[in-house]
């Protein structure tokens, strides 16, 4: 009889390695480092009210001159936001181009004149807040420090998907496989059916599978492979 076992489809081979949304980087998130408030604006004297706040708030603060720039530059590895004050419609275009292409930082929009469906349409394309000037300091800072812990919280679970990824890379072919099945719900036995090895073999390899996985129950290893892959495994035959 074929043997069947779950093969696991996501991306596993890049050791040490970042990943945003599926895009392999070559660093690691710093959620200790001093966070970035980045502006893409117009205006002179408001690029520098807002170099002034981030400064008193220990933020580093850059300014761009268009999403192009801001694209260009590497990605950041510690908490960040990005503060966009252009003028409408094109702001919204720029939004959206940037929620696509950087959709890990948080964006908060700022205009002197948005209706109700301008404010819906930009908080839908993924905006943490809309400013309307003119608004109070107090406003903005709330604002950005929301944003911050929105990617504060994001490159944390990055940064726990990347643990996983390696976990999973140490393990050995067969040493999948059987985790594949165990968290599909075989016993021991139904597993070394599957596979044409004895009870007490998989025994072993689930020993080493709990290990490598840093599992400590059954349940705490179907918790991780569901976020490794949260599509059902599909089944090879061999």
């Amino acid at each position: 009889m074929a043997s069947a076992a779950a093969t696991w489809t996501f991306s596993a081979n890049h050791t040490n390695a970042g990943y945003i949304r599926g895009q392999q980087v070559e660093s690691r998130p710093n959620l200790s480092g001093t966070p970035i408030v980045f502006l893409i604006g117009e205006n002179t004297s408001e690029q520098e009210a807002m170099e002034t706040l981030a400064g008193r708030e220990g933020w580093r603060f850059e300014t761009c001159e268009s999403a192009r720039e801001f694209l260009a530059r590497p990605r950041s590895f510690v908490p960040s936001c990005l503060i966009l004050a252009l003028s409408l419609p094109n702001g919204l275009e720029v939004q959206k181009q940037l929620a696509r292409e950087r959709a890990e930082v948080p964006i908060i929009m700022i205009s002197t004149y948005a209706d109700i469906a301008t404010t819906v349409e930009a908080m839908k394309a993924g905006a943490v807040d809309f400013l309307l000037n003119p608004f109070s300091h107090a406003v903005l800072l709330d604002a950005i420090r929301e944003s911050l812990e929105r990617s504060r919280r994001t490159l944390d679970r990055q940064m726990e998907l990347n643990d996983l990824r390696n976990s999973y890379e140490s393990l050995t072919r067969r040493e999948r496989q059987v985790m594949g099945l165990v968290v599909s719900g075989l016993l021991n036995k139904q597993v070394g059916g599957e596979l044409g090895i004895s009870e007490i073999t998989v025994k072993a390899h689930r020993g080493q599978v709990m290990q490598k996985m840093k599992a400590n129950s059954l349940a705490d290893l179907v918790r991780k492979a569901a976020k490794l892959q949260p599509a059902r495994p599909a089944v090879c035959f061999a």
